[in-house]
């Protein structure tokens, strides 16, 4: 019997495999498909990332440098208010590769990778767990202490384990122009119901356009009314949902969620990378598969590590939908040299947003 059998092989479920394998559990891993593919998540991301990525391969996921962001209230058009440091703020990343290298993190740290396989069916038991899996060979079953969720907004293990789903669930769509662009500016326009819009420059990868809201609010035609506005036609186009908002439990009895599947992203963007390794680090540390009561200490770590930053993140986006004559005003007071990190709203209280403030 496996100690931990762990169901999706993105960056949270990936981190948490090798985080335990280091600790000397036995880790089976189920992806559905190719590992990184299909692309449903954007690649830019903090600077923190690379903490989590060996050091020989983060030169082939870095694309470009990004300093800062101009906000728009209308489109492309309409001139934007810039967000900017005068170093490095985050960076646009090969985002399939990104969970290519954590998986092979994951199998060298000692985790049993297997990609191809879908986990039909999973069943919690007294002393363990039963998953049920379709691979290239047939139907399969396997045991286990316990299952780890990291299988996404649409989390088959948070169903049948009977776990409550995500406050809220967005739909984003994502294209890629490959004309190359080296410029030092993410573009997000706040032009779209209780969401945004975005464009990234990838360096030599091209340009990422992407945008989310709510599901049946024509996101397709507001994603084409974008590209449109930018005189691109896209041919590469992939979408998928984005779960906002953790609920109130992500463990059952022998079962627990990260990332995508627990809600563990920033209400303020969507993206949950360092959110879902964050959390995958304390489970990893904290959860004894033959313990467990051990469950509620992953529950109160991960919650007292990122439920301010949740919390604040909320107000953020509650930006999103002022009326568009204070958002002018707002972005307009706000805009200039900032000190505040882009995955913790709770620098804009910190001494370098102050500083910054202070000297404009």
């Amino acid at each position: 019997m496996h100690d931990f059998i762990v169901v999706g092989a993105g960056p949270a479920g990936s981190r948490f495999a090798r985080r335990a394998a280091e600790r000397g559990r036995d880790v089976l891993v189920f992806e559905q498909g190719e590992i990184g593919e299909p692309l449903a998540c954007s690649g830019h991301v903090s600077l923190d990332i690379w903490e989590y990525v060996p050091e020989a391969a983060r030169a082939d996921l870095f694309q470009n440098d990004i300093y800062g962001a101009r906000f728009h209230v209308g489109g492309p058009d309409t001139p934007g208010e810039a967000f900017y440091r005068r170093e490095v703020i985050s960076n646009a990343i090969d985002r399939v590769g990104l969970d290519r290298v954590l998986a092979r993190a994951a199998s060298d740290a000692g985790a049993d990778v297997r990609d191809g396989h879908t986990v039909t069916g999973v069943e919690e038991r007294p002393d363990g767990v039963r998953v049920t899996v379709k691979g290239p060979d047939g139907t399969e079953r396997h045991g286990a202490r316990m299952v780890v969720g990291s299988d996404g907004p649409r989390s088959r293990v948070r169903a049948e384990c009977g776990l409550p789903e995500p406050n809220e669930f967005l739909h984003g769509v994502l294209g890629f122009d490959p004309e190359p662009d080296h410029r030092d500016f993410v573009d997000v326009h706040l032009t779209v119901p209780r969401f945004f819009a975005w464009r990234i420059p990838r360096g030599e990868a091209g340009v990422e356009y992407g945008l989310g809201c709510a599901p049946g609010a024509d996101v397709s035609g507001r994603f084409d009314d974008l590209c449109t506005a930018y005189g691109v036609e896209l041919e590469r186009r992939c979408s998928g949902l984005i779960p906002v908002g953790p609920p109130d439990r992500v463990t059952g009895r022998r079962s627990l969620l990260i990332g995508d599947a627990a809600g563990q992203t920033k209400p303020f963007t969507g993206g949950g990378i360092l959110y879902g390794m964050r959390a995958a680090d304390r489970a990893a540390d904290r959860v004894d598969p033959d313990r467990p009561e051990t469950l509620d200490d992953y529950e109160r770590a991960w919650r007292a590590d990122l439920r301010n930053e949740i919390r604040l993140g909320r107000l953020v986006r509650a930006g999103y939908s002022l009326p568009k004559p204070l958002q002018r005003v707002g972005l307009r007071a706000l805009s200039g040299e900032i000190g505040v990190h882009m995955d913790e709203p709770s620098t804009l209280f910190s001494r370098d947003q102050l500083r910054a403030l202070l000297g404009r």
